[in-house]
C-alpha cells in the first residue's frame, strides 16, 4: 500500500493532476463565458448564427488549452518541448503541401461562417441533397434530411449553396380546375382562401392569387403564389391545398380527373 500511496504522492503526479483539473475548469468556465456573451440575438437568424460562431470558437478554445496543458505536463517528466515545437514546425510545413484539401476546407470553414453563408439550423440544399444543417466544424458540414438521412460535406465543395432560410420562401400552386366553372367564381375562391391563411398568420401579406396559368387538356390551372417562413413552406403548402379542396367542395367547384369505365360482359 505504501509504494501506491508513495508513487500518487511524487510532486510529479500531483502536479500533473493539478493542470488537468485546472484545464478542465479554465473550459468550463470560458465556455459559460462565451455562451453568456454571443448566445444572445436580436432574432433568430442572429441567433443560430451565434450559436455556430460558439460551438467553433468553443471548439478551437479547448485545443488550444489542452496543447497547452499537454507540453507543461511534458515539461514536468523533463521532455523537452522546444525541440518539439521545432520539430512540428517541419512536419508542418510537410503536411501542409501534402494535406492541401485539408487547408482548404479550414479556410472555407471560416469564410463560411464569417460571410453567414449558412449557420447551424440552415435549411439548405448542396449538390441536389436537402436538409437542416446540424453541425459546422472547421473541415466539414453535416446536413440532416427530413427523412433522417445525415450527410457530411467537405467544406471546400460547399461553394455553391441554397440557403432558404435567408429570405422568405415563395411558393407558386397550380390548381386544375374544370373549364365549366366561370372564372369569376374561381377567382373569388382562392381569394377567399388566401385572405383567411393570411388572417390566422399562415402565409404572409404578399401572397396573392395571380390567375389563369395555364390551358391543360381537361382543366384550367388558375395560379396563386404564397410566401411564408422557409422551413414551413411545405407545411404551408399542404396546408393550403387541403383548404383549397375543402373551399372547391363548399363551393361546388370541379376538379377534373381521368375516369376509367369498366364494361362487365360482351354487350356494350
Amino acid at each position: 500500500m505504501k509504494p501506491i500511496l508513495d508513487f500518487l504522492f511524487q510532486r510529479s503526479i500531483i502536479t500533473t493532476v493539478i493542470i488537468l483539473v485546472v484545464s478542465v475548469i479554465i473550459t468550463k468556465l470560458l465556455t459559460v463565458i462565451i455562451k453568456r456573451i454571443f448566445s444572445h440575438g436580436k432574432d433568430s437568424f442572429e441567433k443560430k448564427r451565434r450559436t455556430t460562431i460558439i460551438e467553433l470558437v468553443t471548439k478551437i478554445m479547448k485545443f488550444f488549452i489542452y496543447a497547452i496543458a499537454i507540453m507543461m505536463i511534458l515539461n514536468i517528466y523533463g521532455i523537452d518541448t522546444n525541440g518539439i515545437v521545432a520539430s512540428l514546425g517541419i512536419a508542418g510545413v510537410i503536411l501542409g503541401l501534402a494535406l492541401q484539401d485539408t487547408a482548404q476546407d479550414l479556410m472555407s470553414g471560416i469564410t463560411i461562417i464569417l460571410d453567414n453563408y449558412y449557420v447551424i439550423g440552415d435549411y439548405i440544399r448542396v449538390n441536389g441533397f436537402e436538409g437542416t444543417v446540424v453541425d459546422i466544424s472547421l473541415k466539414s458540414t453535416k446536413v440532416k434530411s427530413v427523412t433522417g438521412e445525415t450527410l457530411i460535406f467537405s467544406n471546400r465543395n460547399m461553394s455553391s449553396v441554397e440557403n432558404f432560410n435567408q429570405s422568405d420562401a415563395g411558393v407558386l400552386l397550380e390548381i386544375p380546375t374544370a373549364y365549366e366553372e366561370k372564372v369569376s367564381v374561381v377567382q373569388k375562391s382562392l381569394e377567399e382562401v388566401i385572405e383567411d391563411a393570411k388572417k390566422e398568420k399562415l402565409i404572409f401579406e404578399n401572397s396573392k392569387y395571380l390567375g389563369v396559368n395555364s390551358f391543360d387538356a381537361s382543366a384550367i390551372n388558375y395560379a396563386i403564389i404564397v410566401f411564408c417562413k422557409s422551413q414551413e413552406r411545405w407545411n404551408t403548402k399542404r396546408e393550403i391545398l387541403k383548404r383549397i379542396k375543402e373551399k372547391y367542395e363548399e363551393e361546388n367547384i370541379k376538379i377534373p380527373y381521368n375516369q376509367i369505365e369498366v364494361h362487365n360482359g360482351k354487350n356494350i
